[in-house]
């Protein structure tokens, strides 16, 4: 790989959410020049880098827990001439990722950042949904108890399609509230373990997917639910 130093900067790097050939090129030399990799999984960045010869010059942690802490050491790092990669577990920082406080500190502070583009569930998810595209709403999580009903409202009452992202232990639940306020025709695409060997997809009304899911034993994998928006389920 090519040597040339990087400038002094924050570098939010993405890396695969499941196959490893989805890394990009750029990346890597990223996270080779970089004298600061800040992870949000320590143990699963390093496999990432044994597995293409990387040894990181520094490995450090940054997560939901120590954000505040370590901004500040991360961009004093940077305001001292090194360059400081962000990764998160899986996909790009700051997409339902720790990051997002590390960003809006350095853009505070004067700090140069340069977004890497990547690996994320949610482009992938949309593109073969099958759903409309054009607009859509990006929920994220739902909160697991205070703001879970208004936060499933929000999504229902939007006219563009919506991407929601949900466990497997909680994937059923979901589907069950979303039907009890009425989406039970709505069409949505459930994406299941994107990228990687057991990659799903279950294309069909809410109610039916909740159904076909509710005769599996059980639920394993990450999933993303596209829904179909209230302005599209008038017209389809």
């Amino acid at each position: 790989m090519d040597e040339k130093r990087l400038e002094p900067a924050l570098y939010l790097v993405p890396v695969p959410i499941g196959n490893r050939d989805d890394i990009t090129l750029r990346a890597l030399k990223t996270l080779q020049r970089a004298d600061i990799i800040a992870s949000e999984d320590t143990r699963t960045t390093g496999q990432l880098l044994a597995l293409y010869g990387i040894t990181a010059q520094r490995l450090q942690s940054y997560h939901d827990y120590n954000e505040a802490e370590r901004a500040q050491e991360l961009i004093h790092a940077v305001q001292g001439g090194s360059v400081v990669a962000l990764v998160s577990e899986a996909g790009s920082p700051c997409i339902s990722d720790p990051g997002y406080r590390l960003v809006g500190a350095a853009i505070a502070a004067g700090v140069k950042i340069v977004p890497l583009p990547g690996a994320t569930a949610l482009i992938p998810a949309l593109s073969a949904s099958g759903l409309a595209v054009h607009n859509f709403t990006f929920l994220g999580f739902p909160p697991q108890k205070k703001g879970r009903e208004t936060f499933l409202k929000k999504a229902l009452a939007q006219d563009e399609t919506v991407v929601i992202y949900e466990s497997g232990h909680r994937i059923i639940a979901l589907l069950e509230e979303l039907s009890a306020l009425g989406a039970q025709k709505r069409r949505v695409c459930i994406a299941r373990e994107l990228t990687k060997m057991y990659e799903e997809f279950i294309r069909e009304n809410l109610d039916d997917c909740l159904q076909r899911l509710a005769t599996r034993p059980s639920q394993k994998g990450e999933f993303v639910v596209v829904l179909e928006g209230r302005g599209e389920e008038k017209t389809s």
